[in-house]
């Protein structure tokens, strides 16, 4: 008895770090069986990250370890020793696209290492800083296969993932019935972009998943796998698995942090640059109502804020509330027209251009209502995986 992780299979030009585990799980000598495998979602500012950036584990249950050692040793030269050095090419990002480089690791002693995970959530890992285990192969995706089996699972979701079968190509063909059905059942989440009305169950790109269905429980994901697999107009499957996994947990986000607001600039895009007291945050335009609501605010007022932070500290957020907005100064309104006033000159006092009524009251303060009053977070197509959405289903 043990655990496999894997990572790092999978580049632009496709593949899928899960689909090699269903295959490698198939392939399995028959004396060894395996427990509900995991999927493992990563910091997602890591360098050499994959495409989904995840890894996945599994608890492998044999009798005989130095047989499935050797087995395991003639997958990863079959298999996955030849996926190394693949790389593909964006036209979306513009971040350094590295070649993969598989990782796969074995443990047959009880490892405890939250603060490996942890670190692995929300920080950079070198390779040299990766806990010792009984056998491992290839190079940087051990970083996260070690991770994926370091996860505590204290909190989990499930995600059931189908994949495509090997002549497939072209668009994703899911049943519209069944895709409704799956929608509406209560313990799926993150199915639909409520905005744009599109599925996100169906991955794009280059890849052999045919769809992955998110689940607050295990029942939850296996009953919505059998609906939309089964359905009349989903394209054949080669297969599926239902995965344990650290996605919607929150599992990467520490203590919300208080700041007031030191300056704000709003980019060409859209996108907008917080200087706070507590450094510099960032809400890009895909992020909704965190964008509006950044680009509400004005120096002075006093945020909560959560999110990651990057390669150069700065925090990408992926919560954000107002505590207390600071008032404005602004012209009083006519009492008989209610119209704002103008000034008449310095120390001249003010006058209704209307009715021209007269005041010396130059300006009052008025209390400025935050559009959003509580938390507010990305719209489900641009949230992370691993972010906890705010009202579950």
């Amino acid at each position: 008895m043990g655990w496999l992780g894997l990572d790092d299979t999978d580049s632009l030009k496709g593949g899928c770090t899960t689909e090699v585990l269903f295959r490698l799980l198939n392939d399995l000598p028959d004396d060894v069986s395996f427990r509900t495998p995991r999927l493992v979602r990563l910091w997602p500012f890591a360098k050499q990250r994959t495409r989904g950036n995840a890894a996945v584990a599994v608890e492998l249950i044999t009798e005989n370890e130095s047989e499935l050692l050797i087995h395991l040793d003639k997958w990863w030269q079959q298999h996955v020793e030849s996926l190394k050095g693949v790389l593909g090419t964006s036209d979306h990002s513009e971040r350094t696209q590295y070649p993969a480089d598989p990782g796969m690791i074995w443990t047959s002693e009880s490892m405890t290492d939250e603060a490996f995970y942890k670190s692995a959530v929300s920080s950079e890992i070198e390779l040299q800083n990766v806990p010792e285990v009984t056998r491992y192969w290839g190079g940087n995706g051990r970083i996260g296969a070690t991770a994926a089996v370091l996860w505590p699972a204290t909190q989990c979701t499930y995600e059931a993932i189908a994949w495509r079968s090997n002549e497939a190509e072209g668009r994703r063909q899911l049943d519209e019935v069944a895709l409704a059905e799956v929608e509406d059942l209560k313990d799926t989440f993150l199915c639909r972009n409520p905005k744009l009305g599109t599925s996100l169950l169906a991955p794009r790109g280059n890849s052999p998943v045919l769809f992955g269905i998110r689940s607050w429980t295990k029942d939850g994901a296996q009953h919505a796998l059998d609906i939309l697999e089964q359905g009349n107009d989903t394209e054949p499957t080669k297969g599926s698995l239902v995965f344990q996994t650290n996605q919607a947990t929150g599992d990467h986000l520490e203590v919300p942090v208080e700041a007031y607001v030191r300056s704000k600039s709003i980019l060409k895009k859209g996108h907008v640059v917080l200087e706070t007291t507590q450094g510099t945050w960032m809400a890009f335009r895909q992020s909704g109502h965190i964008a509006l609501l950044s680009q509400w605010v004005i120096k002075g007022d006093l945020l909560i804020g959560n999110g990651l932070r990057d390669e150069d500290d700065v925090l990408h957020l992926e919560l954000l509330k107002v505590k207390k907005s600071i008032s404005e100064q602004k012209r009083p309104l006519c009492v008989r027209c209610n119209k704002s006033m103008k000034s008449m000159g310095k120390n001249q006092g003010l006058r209704c251009k209307r009715c021209n009524l007269t005041s010396d009251r130059g300006w009052v303060e008025v209390e400025r209502i935050p559009p959003f009053q509580n938390w507010v977070q990305p719209p489900p197509s641009s949230r992370r995986h691993l972010s906890k959405p705010l009202q579950e289903k």
